[in-house]
C-alpha cells in the first residue's frame, strides 16, 4: 500500500513509520519542512494539517491514511491549541481522504477521550473521533494508555527527576492507575489493521499487560536504572489544585491542570484488543530496561 501519514515525525510517529515500511508499504509522510531526505520507502510533502490546501493533492494514489497529529500541552499564543490540532486537523485530514477517494484510514486517539471529561485534552480527542466516526470512510480509532519508549517525554522525565532529586514528589496518595504501553506495540496495531478488515468500524483500547499505581511505576523505574529505594514526598492534592493553574503559564513548569486532571483519572484498559492482535505485549520493566541506562 501507499499511505499517507500525519504525524509521522514524532516519538511514536517513528515507530509507525518503521512497522509500516516493515511492512512493505510505502508511505507518504506529511511534514512541515523538508528533512534530510534519503529513509527508502519515505516519501516527504511538505505541509501543515490545519491548512488543507497545502496538503490535499499530496493523498491522491494513496490506499490509506494514517493520522498521528496529537500534543499533549497547549500554547495558544503560538497557535498550538487542541481545537487547531486534534479536531481542525482531523477534520481536514479526513476531508482530503474523502476527496481523494481514500477509503482506510486509521485514527491515533487517546485512553479516556470521552465528550463529558473535565479534561480539555480528551473532550478534544473524542471530537476528533466524531469527526473520523461520521466521515464514511473505514476506519480504526486506537486510544493507547501511557505509551513508553526510548524517546517518550513522560517516562524518560521521570527518570531525570530520579538522577536529579533525593525524593520524587508524588500528587496526593501516587494510588491512581496506569497501564503503559510500548510504542512498538501501539506500532503493530496499527500496521497489522491494515490487514485486517474485521477492525475497520471499530475503536480499541490499547494498554500493556502491567496494571500498577503511579507509586508502584516509580519504583519499577527506579529498580531500572539501579536504584534500591525510590523516597517519594507527596505533596497534598488541594495544595495543587491551587499551585497549578497559578504555575501553568509557565512553559518550565512540568504540569498543567489539565493533565493532573488526566493523571488522577488513571490510564487502565481491560486488554480486550489482544483478542485482535493476537501478540504478546512487551512488559513494562522488560521494556524500559531495553533503553534505560543504569
Amino acid at each position: 500500500m501507499r499511505i499517507f501519514l500525519a504525524g509521522g515525525t514524532g516519538f511514536v510517529g517513528g515507530h509507525v513509520r518503521r512497522a509500516l515500511l516493515a511492512k512493505g508499504h510505502a508511505i507518504r509522510l506529511l511534514v512541515h519542512k523538508s528533512g534530510s531526505g534519503g529513509e527508502p520507502g519515505v516519501e516527504e510533502v511538505v505541509g501543515d494539517a490545519t491548512a488543507p490546501q497545502s496538503f490535499g493533492g499530496a493523498l491522491a494514489g494513496c490506499d490509506a491514511v494514517v493520522n498521528l497529529i496529537g500534543i499533549i500541552r497547549q500554547f495558544p499564543r503560538r497557535g498550538v491549541t487542541f481545537q487547531r490540532l486534534h479536531i481542525e486537523a482531523t477534520r481536514n485530514i479526513v476531508s482530503a481522504a474523502r476527496q481523494a477517494g481514500v477509503k482506510r484510514y486509521l485514527q491515533m486517539s487517546a485512553l479516556g477521550a470521552s465528550a463529558d471529561s473535565s479534561s480539555g485534552y480528551f473532550r478534544s480527542k473524542s471530537a476528533a473521533e466524531e469527526e473520523v466516526r461520521r466521515s464514511g470512510l473505514d476506519y480504526t480509532i486506537f486510544r493507547p494508555s501511557v505509551i513508553f519508549g526510548p524517546k517518550d517525554d513522560f517516562i524518560n522525565q521521570l527518570v531525570g527527576y530520579l538522577r536529579s532529586f533525593p525524593a520524587m514528589p508524588v500528587i496526593g496518595d501516587g494510588a491512581y492507575r496506569m497501564q503503559p504501553i510500548c510504542a512498538d506495540d501501539v506500532a503493530r496495531c496499527f500496521a497489522q489493521a491494515l490487514e485486517k478488515p474485521e477492525t475497520i468500524g471499530k475503536s480499541y483500547d490499547l494498554c500493556g499487560p502491567d496494571r500498577m499505581s503511579y507509586n508502584e511505576l516509580l519504583d519499577v523505574i527506579g529498580r531500572a536504572v539501579g536504584k534500591q529505594k525510590v523516597h517519594k514526598l507527596n505533596s497534598p492534592l488541594a495544595l495543587m489544585r491551587l499551585v497549578v493553574p497559578v504555575m501553568e503559564r509557565f512553559s518550565f513548569f512540568p504540569i498543567t491542570s489539565d493533565q493532573l486532571t488526566m493523571l488522577l483519572q488513571g490510564s487502565v484498559c481491560d486488554g480486550d484488543w489482544r483478542k485482535t492482535f493476537t501478540f504478546q505485549p512487551t512488559g513494562f520493566e522488560q521494556g524500559i530496561r531495553a533503553y534505560l541506562k543504569t
